[in-house]
């Protein structure tokens, strides 16, 4: 329970990287609490029960942290708060994708502590970090960036099915329950979780399949997609198509 303090949420594999940052984050910037978490499931998790957090560091590394949808979807969710993608990848690519997705800042995990600082203070008072590395003109293949409907769907090919445009865990469960037919309350109930996490999660599985509605989004998690678990659903399938009467 937050004391009403300056909140921070540290989101990373990395317990040594967490404990670091939260050093950092308490000693340079006067946090108060800092919260963690080591998955981007826990961490929207956190996120929505906790309103006091302003800051997160999220590691691209954990599974959907570096997926656009995912990422816009938080941006859009937790317009007040200060997201600073943290990584080890200083690809240009990465960085102008995440970027591109809303988040304030990407920090790149191997920075000397004087520039980590810098960069998480510029993002912090209401900047926008960009790290230095994004300005060399060394010649890596930049590929064109993605368009929102592009990284709005899953890739099909075997080159573009990579972790970047995967479920999580918890999202395959909420679409799961989506596809039963379930409201956001009952999948809620059925998941252990406040009805807001359930909304985000929502969010996100529109944005990955491209659609607006409940009725799209449940006929897309019937038919195969990347990282769906074998077997699953199978029943369910059929039961979309007759209900919402669209071929799958």
């Amino acid at each position: 329970m937050s004391t009403g303090g300056r909140v921070g949420l540290i989101a990373d594999k990395d317990s040594y990287f967490r404990v670091a940052a939260s050093a950092i984050l308490t000693q340079r910037f006067g946090f108060t609490e800092i919260i963690e978490a080591s998955s981007l499931d826990e961490a929207l998790e956190q996120l929505t029960e906790n309103g006091q957090i302003g800051a997160v560091l999220l590691d691209l590394s954990m599974h959907g942290a570096q997926t656009p949808t995912n990422l816009r979807s938080m941006r859009e969710c937790f317009p007040s708060v200060r997201l600073a993608a943290v990584s080890m990848s200083a690809s240009r690519r990465d960085i102008l994708v995440a970027l591109e997705a809303g988040i304030h800042g990407y920090v790149l995990k191997n920075l000397p502590v004087a520039e980590l600082v810098k960069g998480l203070a510029t993002i912090l008072e209401g900047g926008v970090y960009v790290p230095p590395c994004l300005a060399d003109l060394s010649p890596e293949p930049i590929e064109p960036l993605p368009r929102v409907s592009e990284v709005s769907r899953p890739r099909q090919t075997a080159h573009h099915a990579a972790p970047a445009h995967l479920l999580t865990s918890r999202q395959r469960e909420v679409l799961d329950l989506l596809v039963q037919g379930k409201t956001n309350k009952e999948i809620a109930l059925a998941l252990k979780l406040v009805e807001g996490t359930v909304k985000i999660h929502m969010a996100a599985i529109f944005r990955y399949f491209g659609v607006s509605t409940r009725a799209a989004a449940a006929v897309a998690g019937a038919r195969p997609y990347p990282n769906r678990p074998r077997g699953v659903l199978n029943e369910w399938h059929d039961r979309a198509a007759m209900e919402f009467g669209t071929p799958v």
